[in-house]
């Protein structure tokens, strides 16, 4: 899908959207099925119209407080799991009893960080995800929390979203929120707050504006969505940020019409591989460039080789994912390097053809292959 505005919203295929607990759960953890049985109807008339639908819903850990009875939010991390086990369930059976009567078929996909850096397990995750599109179920999705440690945790289910967008490909990331948009201040606390239409770059004026976080039982707020909208529309997704206690608010933002916050998408839509690396991949260390390097990369699309490397930071094997540093102390690129940190501290600065020599074998010319090279300046 290109940057040509809300008109290219009408194509999206398969949407993510992702609802956050102040819309399910308000500020106490009590269910509002009221709001639930909207955002069904809402969905399901996108699903009748032959769109694939993922929901990224938050909402267990409030609905877990709610069932205990907590008279406030879970503070330490067991506590918050504890919670989590006990609202997932209580989440779960109401989407089956919001969905059911449609005739539409819901399953449970619950995530840790973990599951999206390794390779293996992220692949096995976007298989599934396909299978269940093609079989037009709708997967509900949430992060994992009652295993989930910090490590591991994606901290907000805004992340959340905006990987399992770049995850399976899709057209188009919803975030429904209890505000109507990205606004210039807190409307609820400015009558001079003005909503922005649309957003071409997140500038830092932008990341200005984006304030502090939600609510208690909230993990986010606006510079949550801003981090969202960074790695959807770096992937090339659309993403706007709805008010979801408006009926019916989805229709007309896949419609086109001009409601919310449109973030408009680079123009190059990364390959999969690429937003692998750029989003999910722990990064293992770091090589700092020459300019001579950063240009051939950054305006020629060239790999990296030996011969423009200048400095080795830290400790990765072959495979592992590592930044790639400009002269100017800025993130350039992240790539996969074919070489361990000890050997290219060895062949830093040398020829391509000196490798050989030096190591006493060559695998490749390219520390880091442009294949497997993403840049995030930008991003």
């Amino acid at each position: 899908m290109s940057t040509t505005g809300r008109e290219a919203l009408a194509r999206a295929r398969r949407i993510v959207v992702k609802v956050g607990t102040r819309l399910l759960c308000g500020t106490r953890g009590q269910f509002n099925l009221k709001r639930m049985e909207s955002l069904g109807r809402d969905l399901a008339r996108l699903w009748e119209a032959g769109r694939q639908l993922v929901l990224v819903s938050s909402g267990a850990i409030g609905a877990g407080v709610g069932r205990l009875g907590l008279a406030r939010s879970p503070q330490t991390l067991p506590e918050k799991q504890a919670a989590a086990a006990v609202g997932q369930g209580i989440l779960m059976q109401h989407y089956e009893t919001v969905f059911a009567p449609m005739g539409i078929t819901v399953a449970q996909v619950l995530l840790t960080q973990e599951d999206l850096r390794d390779r293996k397990r992220y692949l096995n995750a976007r298989h599934t995800f396909h299978t269940l599109l093609r079989y037009r179920v709708v997967p509900i999705v949430n992060e994992n929390d009652t295993v989930a440690v910090e490590e591991i945790r994606f901290g907000d289910n805004d992340t959340l979203a905006a990987l399992v967008a770049c995850l399976i490909d899709a057209d188009l990331l919803i975030l429904l929120t209890d505000l109507d948009g990205f606004y210039t201040a807190d409307p609820r606390k400015s009558p001079d707050a003005r909503l922005i239409s649309e957003v071409h770059e997140i500038t830092p004026e932008i990341e200005a504006l984006a304030g502090g976080c939600g609510s208690a039982l909230a993990t986010g707020g606006m510079e949550t969505k801003l981090q969202a909208a960074r790695i959807a529309t770096g992937a090339g997704i659309p993403m706007v940020i709805a008010g979801g206690m408006r009926e019916g608010i989805l229709g007309p933002v896949v419609g086109g019409e001009k409601v919310g916050t449109l973030f408009l998408p680079r123009e190059d839509r990364m390959q999969a591989r690429k937003r692998w690396i750029a989003f999910n991949s722990p990064v293992q260390g770091k090589l700092y460039i020459d300019r001579g390097a950063a240009n051939a990369i950054l305006k020629k699309g060239k790999s990296l080789l030996p011969s423009g490397i200048v400095r080795v930071e830290g400790v990765f094997e072959t495979g592992n994912v590592v930044s790639v540093v400009d002269p100017d102390g800025k993130e350039l690129a992240r790539g996969i390097s074919n070489y361990s940190s000890g050997d290219v501290e060895l062949i830093k600065g040398r020829k391509s053809q000196e490798i050989r020599a030096i190591l006493g074998y060559k695998d490749y010319d390219e520390v880091i292959h442009r294949d497997n090279l993403t840049v995030m300046l930008g991003l």
